[in-house]
């Protein structure tokens, strides 16, 4: 049985920074591909950033490209998520999630397994 857990969330300034993490408990961890998603209430759950399984390839929205770096660490079962430059508008519920399927997807339906989420609060 596959379960994520986020960490990592808070809050912080505008122009500063978070390092979310995503562990995952199961196994096979190399063998997923991993995605973040965020969520602010009223709102369809949005994708930031994914990467394969191998780490060699990742994929971003547009509009975060630069700002958010994903990672992956198989040794130690153990996604991240680095934001910079943070800005009110990233405040959201962030969640971490895992699917086999080899393609860094960005629809939510694609997904298998889902962590419970962290808030990250930007403020102003």
């Amino acid at each position: 049985q596959v379960q994520l857990v986020e960490s990592g969330g808070g809050l912080v300034q505008a122009g500063g920074s978070l390092r979310l993490s995503c562990a995952f408990s199961g196994r096979f961890f190399s063998t997923y591909t991993i995605g973040w998603f965020r969520q602010t209430p009223g709102k369809e759950r949005e994708f930031v950033a994914g990467i394969s399984w191998s780490g060699g390839n990742t994929y971003y929205t547009d509009t975060l490209k630069g700002r958010f770096t994903i990672s992956r660490d198989n040794a130690k079962n153990t996604a991240y998520l680095q934001m910079n430059s943070l800005k009110p508008e990233d405040t959201a519920v962030y969640y971490c999630a895992a699917q086999s399927d080899g393609t860094i997807y960005t629809s939510t339906y694609r997904y298998y397994f889902w962590g419970q989420g962290t808030q990250v609060t930007v403020s102003s």
